[in-house]
């Protein structure tokens, strides 16, 4: 039987850390000895922690999957364009891109850093082929700052929780400013990261961006980890 694709953990310690500590809190509470207000403080601690991170694995596995899905399709592809997708990983966002571009492409650009459980370009293109829509991907190595295209190449640029890992502010404006250069006029950005970066970098595109909140489905842990999309539109 062919196999459906695998995307993988984003960020996988994290989620690791709160489930231990999870349970190392509800171990101590049920094992405490102390009074009784000590041991509901550590229950409390122990079902927030475990909430954190199932939370983070729904958003990982399923929620950021839905998300997705609805932006594009709220995108209005007409299904002929050629989208770039930055920091792609395994291939979440390209596939379910090219999965509306019939008559299109999707092209995913990483550096297959560890951030993603997995993250290398064999297991995309596995992916890909799984899902049908192989003759329609392609992944290359390339960093976001310094696009390896020439201006106006694409009709959408995509980005899911890839530009916030750059360590250097500036070097996150590049990335930006790279997204924008290499679209057509008229071409959409459709760029996730959490809601601190994406105001700066609607700031830094000087109002040509709208910023919408993605809601639950995009809770790494809960709301004060939440993923905001930053939509513009190249003049």
């Amino acid at each position: 039987m062919a196999r459906s694709p695998r995307y993988g953990f984003d960020a996988p310690p994290i989620p690791a850390a709160l489930g231990v500590a999870g349970v190392a809190c509800g171990l101590a509470a049920a094992r405490s000895g102390r009074t009784a207000p000590v041991r509901v403080g550590q229950a409390a601690v122990a079902a927030l922690l475990l909430a954190q991170s199932g939370l983070f694995l729904h958003t990982t596995l399923r929620g950021k999957r839905r998300v997705w899905a609805r932006e594009l399709d709220r995108a209005g592809l007409a299904g002929d364009e050629l989208l770039l997708d930055l920091g792609c990983g395994r291939g979440l966002v390209l596939i379910s891109a090219a999965g509306r571009l019939p008559a299109g492409r999707a092209v995913g650009v990483d550096r297959w850093t560890r951030d993603q459980s997995g993250n290398r370009p064999d297991a995309t293109l596995a992916n890909a082929a799984a899902a049908g829509v192989a003759e329609r991907v392609e992944v290359q190595t390339a960093d976001m700052t310094a696009l390896p295209f020439a201006a106006g190449s694409f009709d959408v640029v995509t980005s899911a929780m890839a530009i916030h890992n750059i360590r250097s502010p500036g070097d996150r404006y590049r990335a930006v400013d790279e997204a924008m250069r290499v679209l057509r006029p008229g071409g959409q950005l459709l760029l996730a990261d959490p809601p601190s970066m994406a105001r700066k970098y609607a700031s830094h595109l000087g109002g040509a961006a709208t910023l919408r909140d993605l809601g639950p489905g995009y809770w790494y842990g809960g709301p004060w980890f939440g993923v905001t999309l930053l939509h513009a539109v190249k003049a």
